[in-house]
């Protein structure tokens, strides 16, 4: 998949996603001290932590002993602290016998501390810290937040805790900093009808006697703040054993049933990384908790033990889900599971390395769903996911992998495709080069000298390169510590004595900057004559050569575990896409990718992924047709704004997937691979988008007969033909879907339908789903997803609307997505007025050191100008010779 531009119906499926405020200044890393916001001469060392919250008035009360260590003699003591009122402090020393009075309270909101000024300066040693408090329950994923959701029975309130990177202080005045761990004793008095959860099992119950019970759970082990969690609502729990850990799935009453595969995966993949890891999961049990609702930042927290997943990432409900919805179900699990050892159990010490948890996590996952279900074909998704964190590196505002973060606001932003997809790509690439058991046994080495601990990326390719006996170190630097992509421009000689010699010279790939100097990079490369099997590898610096077994065409990237992009000769690309057909799955696709970002970017003719896509056969492997669908859905938007021009595209496009189409067919066959049952998806959406009448017409046909036909809108189609019928909808069909949202009451196809109601073509449509979105009838969580979602094909009536109503709206953003969601309703516009308006809202509402997001949005918007000023005219001339 792309990701550049997505049609609206694509955008309507996928759901709402993923991957602050200004604080202190950073003080510089060193390599034996992480890098902190906070002084350093105070440790913690566990907190004793008992809430009781007040869901009806979105308040808790809060009271916290934390057991400090004083490194140095102090007259204060400065933690985090968020939206609190204290009642009380008082500092006990547990060995001096020494009084000490009560403290001055200082609370800075913008650095979102509290300060605890003591009259006389405190000796060196340990000390309770006991604070009593009250804070606020958000609507918004931040801190302790409340979820409504409807149900039959009625409106029901969920509480649950997002704390990544920085709210645990919305919750616990801490020090709310990755290398601070503790351990944590958290106790809850809370409705006795609710199941509370906590990252570990409950140790003690205790009825109060008037409705009220207090939980107490024990203890964890040492964590970061942003890993503990804290949930109450009206659950039930299924449960299954894997290797002596009791896995469960929390749900709302009711919803148990629809767990069971998230339970299956859940219990096979904790055996397949108690084995990987080499160091068992040390918790005594695994929760995944199941919420209403949606976030704009993400989809699932990793909490130690007590995973949090919305609904529509970890349920199935057989009436809705698709088998795309499935494996984004098991990618999730195994992701945040993943996150279990890579993230907890070894932390990154500062979010400078977020991608130690995220990019590994995400690679984690992948491995393991390819490994455990070979029948879903995922091995491609590897091209996708790299052709993701390339189209975010080549543009100006990329950034490097190990990136360096000040403050609360810029750890958000750094959740990117840089910190997942490229991270992902680069262990991919390092893991190919080094071998499989080699890379490995680092990974297993890295967890058990680090157990408990914190990191930075050097102490993994330590360990890597100590397994490997190679140098990973100069490779991995070139490629976390520098933004961008590598291009090997390939030359080859005449074949000679059964070998062919290229040579590979490097330079840079960017979409945006064709003057730029090129940045060096160590670049492991494979490459393999078409249709040959043995594979020649080499190390490009700069320049080398590589002489490959066999004559005729040579593939570079053979397999696609190198991130960089591959440019032939004219005479050598002629010679491979004639032998497109030869090559393995992944390689078309990887040629694909690297044919699209070279033709937009003006290193060949724009036109050569349309020759590329015209010699597919309707026969081929059905991912490759998903990849040419998605790039047609992308070409179709940069033609947005000129019908004729579009239309004579999309007339084409139409023409090259009509017979793929016809091959897969409205109806699911016995036998078809689950790839085969996505692209029948794929194919309806993109044909929809593209004008395609016949499918438009058996859509709005189905969905009528649906009432008497039970076969006309099976439940792997449903969410699909919703869609096409959303985006097509006239008023009468949008007032029937309005309807049918507000009668639905399963939170995961009730959030979905709102979001269906944002994604009309019709203006008045879109102008009513906006309105919609700030009324109390979506769900306080799903609104702000419905404003972006009509920004997509209405980026200038959503940005106008949502600058008109930014008070009321802002309320409906969290936090950690604030200063990436505004610039983000504006980012589909190809109108150059757009990149001002932007440029004006954050120049307003956006500090200077946090406006990548806003930044990247206007390079993106910009790029777009230069496709359709540059490139869409070779489209044209293609067309005009090869599209009738």
């Amino acid at each position: 998949m792309r990701t550049y531009l997505v049609s609206a119906i694509a955008l309507a499926l996928a759901g709402a996603s993923m991957t602050g405020m200004a604080a202190t200044p950073a003080m510089t890393s060193t390599a034996n001290l992480a890098t902190t916001q906070l002084p350093r001469n105070v440790r913690p060392s566990h907190y004793d932590v008992a809430v009781t919250p007040h869901a009806d008035k979105l308040t808790f009360d809060g009271k916290v002993t934390v057991t400090v260590d004083v490194l140095q003699p102090t007259t204060s003591i400065t933690l985090n602290a968020i939206d609190m009122a204290f009642s009380s402090v008082s500092l006990t020393p547990t060995r001096l016998k020494i009084a000490i009075a009560a403290p001055k309270v200082t609370v800075d909101a913008k650095a979102q501390t509290a300060t605890f000024t003591f009259a006389q300066p405190l000796p060196a040693g340990e000390y309770k810290l006991a604070m009593a408090y009250t804070g606020k329950i958000g609507t918004q994923a931040n801190g302790l937040f409340a979820i409504d959701y409807a149900t039959k029975a009625g409106k029901k309130r969920a509480l649950y805790t997002q704390f990544e990177n920085s709210d645990a202080r919305r919750f616990i005045p801490s020090w709310d900093e990755p290398a601070y761990k503790a351990t944590f004793n958290l106790e809850a008095t809370v409705p006795s009808a609710d199941m509370a959860v906590n990252n570990m099992p409950i140790a003690s119950k205790k009825d109060l006697g008037n409705g009220l019970t207090r939980v107490t759970f024990q203890q964890s082990p040492k964590m970061s703040t942003y890993l503990l969690f804290f949930g109450v609502g009206e659950f039930e729990r299924a449960t299954t054993t894997a290797d002596g850990t009791e896995i469960g799935v929390i749900t709302q009453i009711g919803k148990k049933s629809q767990a069971g595969f998230t339970l299956k995966s859940a219990s096979d993949v904790l055996h397949e990384y108690n084995d990987y890891f080499g160091v068992p999961y040390p918790l005594p049990k695994l929760d995944n908790i199941a919420s209403p609702g949606s976030s704009q930042f993400f989809s699932a927290m990793e909490n130690w033990g007590a995973i949090y997943t919305f609904e529509y990432a970890l349920l199935l409900d057989p009436s809705f889900s698709t088998q795309s919805d499935k494996q984004q179900v098991f990618n999730t699990a195994a992701h945040e599971m993943a996150h279990q050892w890579f993230g907890d159990l070894v932390t990154m010490r500062w979010w400078d390395d977020l991608w130690l948890n995220e990019g590994f996590a995400s690679w984690m996952a992948a491995r393991t769903t390819e490994k455990l279900h070979p029948e879903w074909h995922t091995d491609l998704d590897a091209v996708g996911t790299r052709e993701g964190a390339m189209s975010r590196d080549a543009v100006v505002t990329t950034h490097p992998v190990v990136q360096h973060v000040e403050t609360v606001e810029q750890a958000s932003q750094a959740f990117d495709a840089i910190t997942y997809a490229k991270g992902e790509a680069v262990i991919n690439m390092l893991e190919a080069y080094v071998g499989p058991d080699a890379w490995r046994d680092g990974v297993r080495s890295y967890i058990k000298a680090h157990a408990y601990g914190n990191t930075v990326s050097d102490d993994l390719w330590k360990a890597v390169q100590g397994a490997a006996g190679k140098p990973v170190t100069q490779i991995a630097h070139d490629f976390t510590l520098q933004p961008g992509i590598p291009l090997i421009r390939v030359a080859s000689s005449a074949c000679s004595n059964g070998k062919t010699t290229l040579t590979l010279t490097q330079g840079e790939f960017t979409k945006d900057r064709p003057g730029k100097k090129a940045l060096k990079w160590h670049v492991p490369v494979i490459a393999k004559a078409v249709g040959g099997t043995e594979a020649a590898r080499t190390v490009v610096d700069g320049k080398a050569t590589l002489d490959v077994s066999g004559c005729g065409p040579v593939l570079v990237n053979a397999g696609q575990s190198g991130y960089y992009r591959t440019l032939y000769t004219p005479a050598e690309f002629a010679a491979v896409k004639a032998d497109f057909a030869k090559l393995a799955p992944i390689d078309q696709m990887g040629l694909m990718g690297d044919t699209w970002a070279l033709g937009m970017a003006g290193l060949q003719p724009a036109s050569s992924y349309l020759d590329l896509a015209q010699a597919t056969p309707a026969d081929a492997d059905p991912q490759i047709w998903g990849d040419i669908a998605g790039s047609f859905s992308g070409l179709h938007q940069y033609y947005r704004g000129d019908k004729a021009r579009q239309a004579r595209f999309d007339a084409f496009a139409i023409k090259q997937l009509k017979p793929v189409f016809a091959r897969v067919g409205w109806e699911a066959k016995a036998d078809e691979g689950d790839p085969t049952t996505i692209l029948r998806t794929q194919l309806i959406g993109v044909l929809a988008d593209l004008g395609d009448t016949d499918v438009i017409k058996e859509v709005q046909r189905r969905y009528a007969a649906q009432a008497t036909d039970p076969k006309a809108v099976p439940p792997a189609l449903r969410k699909t033909i919703l869609a096409v019928v959303a985006r097509k909808a006239d008023a009468a069909t949008w007032d029937k879907l309005h309807a049918m949202a507000k009668a639905e009451t399963t939170p995961l196809i009730k959030d979905r339908l709102y979001l269906l109601l944002s994604i009309a073509e019709d203006d008045a449509l879109a102008q009513r789903a906006l309105d919609l979105a700030l009324t109390d009838e979506p769900g306080a969580t799903n609104s702000a997803g419905m404003i972006r979602a009509a920004g997509y094909q209405h980026p200038d009536m959503a940005w106008a609307f949502a600058m008109a109503h930014r008070p009321q709206i802002d309320k409906l953003v969290d936090s950690t997505s604030s200063s990436r969601y505004y610039p983000g309703i504006g980012a589909s516009s190809n109108d150059p007025a757009m990149i001002g308006k932007i440029k004006a809202y954050a120049d307003a509402h956006i500090a200077k050191s946090s406006r990548r997001a806003a930044d990247t949005v206007i390079a993106d918007i910009q790029y777009r100008q230069m496709v359709r000023k540059d490139r869409l005219p070779a489209i044209d001339a293609w067309l005009a010779k090869n599209g009738g």
